[in-house]
């Protein structure tokens, strides 16, 4: 399993927002980490998130800690990611 790491791209399995992909921001604690679609892209807001809530893919951007959502957006097009998080994942529940 990836590791959970800033730039590290996952799907969200919970929620409004389950089967969107986002970018870990920040990490707050053990069990919470930012997140951020950004919204522009795909319609995820910046906001906390429980790591049970996420399903962190092989994917991965360079970005800073804390950065903010223009400068995510700018490194998803740099690496051409910006297609991947557009994509939706349909989530099966067990």
């Amino acid at each position: 399993m990836p590791a959970i790491e800033n730039g590290r791209i996952c799907v969200k399995t919970a929620g409004r927002e389950a089967g969107r992909k986002c970018v870990i921001v920040d990490l707050i604690d053990q069990n919470v980490v930012l997140v951020t679609g950004p919204k522009e892209l795909n319609g995820v807001k910046r906001r906390r998130a429980s790591i049970r809530h996420i399903e962190p893919t092989s994917d991965n951007i360079d970005i800073d800690r804390n950065a903010t959502d223009e400068a995510v957006l700018q490194a998803l097009e740099a690496a051409g990611k910006t297609d991947l998080m557009k994509d939706r994942v349909k989530i099966v529940l067990p």
